[in-house]
């Protein structure tokens, strides 16, 4: 297919031969399977963003450091370099995750490198060596969705663990099934666990929606509290990549806090109309 021209400076500069065809093209980045010499590669190049609320923006991007306080005024205004600034600080975001990430050796594409916009990153393929496919389109029996489910709890544990990060939108629509397993994707959203006060929120997020999808082919499954259990063992330190999970809590009574329970209402909303439209757009 013709180039890109976003994908065309790759080319010069000889990091890339060919463009074979797009694989994929969400709200925020448009992904294209191409060829680097013998290997075939993708390429995720990145849209201007402009879907993501102010408040999760806010959110995600708490104590993200920015290059100086004028970049941080613009981006707090809304003016167009700030746009420009808080569109950047996304996608370095993601960037930097999946190197972390990669580095702990969570189950995340190889990424190999980040120019103009463009993050190249190796290919998940199934076992025929087709592009792998998102969890969605997948029916599994139960033994395969247990296994599946164990497998993505240990790599939540791991990149907690191993890189102090928590996705922060982790769900059946940004996990790939690869030949020998599920591959974590899509990490712009993704946040420090240490330093974001929302982390914990996410993290439980994340793994609800792991629980969800993973019991609607293993019901037992919904029973189960990983998300409360790991993330109490992380806050006492007490959490390692080997520890046992049992996948049981048990929660302490107390005042109801409204205003949080308002707000997981609000997430729980504009997780359902994501999910919407990535099925629309998927």
């Amino acid at each position: 297919m013709k180039p890109p021209k976003r994908l065309q400076s790759l080319i010069e500069e000889g990091l890339i031969d060919t463009v074979v065809r797009q694989l994929m093209s969400g709200k925020e980045a448009t992904v294209y399977v191409v060829r680097s010499g013998e290997d075939t590669r993708c390429a995720k190049v990145y849209k201007e963003a402009t879907n993501r609320s102010f408040r999760q923006a806010v959110d995600y991007t708490e104590n993200r450091k920015v290059k100086n306080t004028r970049q941080a005024r613009a981006m707090a205004k809304g003016t167009k370099f700030g746009r420009e600034a808080t569109e950047a600080a996304w996608q370095s975001a993601e960037v930097d995750a999946l190197y972390r990430l990669a580095a702990a050796g969570v189950r995340v594409p190889q990424p190999y490198l980040f120019l103009d916009g463009v993050l190249l990153m190796e290919l998940v393929t199934d076992e025929h060596g087709d592009a792998a496919p998102r969890l969605n389109d997948v029916e599994f029996t139960p033994v395969d969705a247990r296994r599946h489910h164990a497998t993505l709890i240990a790599e939540v544990v791991r990149m907690l663990c191993g890189a102090g990060v928590v996705h922060g939108d982790l769900s059946e629509f940004n996990i790939l099934l690869g030949a020998d397993g599920p591959v974590i994707i899509d990490l712009p959203q993704a946040v420090d666990a240490a330093g974001n006060n929302h982390a914990k929120r996410m993290l439980l997020r994340d793994v609800e929606n792991l629980r969800n999808f993973f019991g609607r082919f293993a019901p037992e499954l919904l029973r189960s509290d990983y998300g409360h259990e790991l993330w109490a063992l992380y806050e006492r330190g007490l959490l390692r990549t080997e520890t046992p999970l049992t996948g049981r809590f048990v929660h302490k009574q107390g005042p109801v806090d409204v205003g949080s329970v308002v707000r997981e209402i609000d997430d729980a909303r504009a997780e359902d109309a994501a999910r919407r439209l990535r099925a629309q757009t998927g």
